[in-house]
């Protein structure tokens, strides 16, 4: 086979790879509210349009501190060791924020979320 051939094989496989993921690199629309879950129980869905802090208990004896502010939600304090839970931030959507050690779990609902079968 030809060298242009490949080239443009190559070409078209690229741009098909570009298109795919281009949805995966653009941010979500903001969630309205979240989930906060603990030991794979739902104990409240808070709405992220109003201020508020939640102090959640972990089935361990550990605890986190969840706070919403200006539409974003993250975890301010954690008695877990690893502190991976906030270092995450404040968010408004994306994935969702966990805690291992404490068992938690804040899901974000009514965000934009991409179904890779259906597009």
């Amino acid at each position: 086979m030809k060298t242009k051939y490949w080239i443009a094989l190559i070409c078209g496989i690229a741009l098909v790879c570009l298109g795919l993921s281009i949805p995966l690199l653009l941010p979500g629309k903001a969630a309205q509210a979240a989930q906060i879950i603990s030991d794979g129980k739902i104990l409240q869905t808070v709405s992220l349009l109003t201020d508020a802090e939640y102090r959640i208990p972990s089935p361990g004896g550990g605890e986190n501190t969840v706070t919403v502010k200006d539409g974003k939600i993250g975890v301010t304090a954690a008695t877990c060791p690893d502190h991976y839970c906030m270092d995450r931030g404040m968010c408004s959507s994306g994935v969702q924020i966990v805690c291992l050690p404490n068992k938690l779990i804040i899901r974000f609902v009514g965000s934009q979320e991409i179904d890779m079968i259906s597009g």
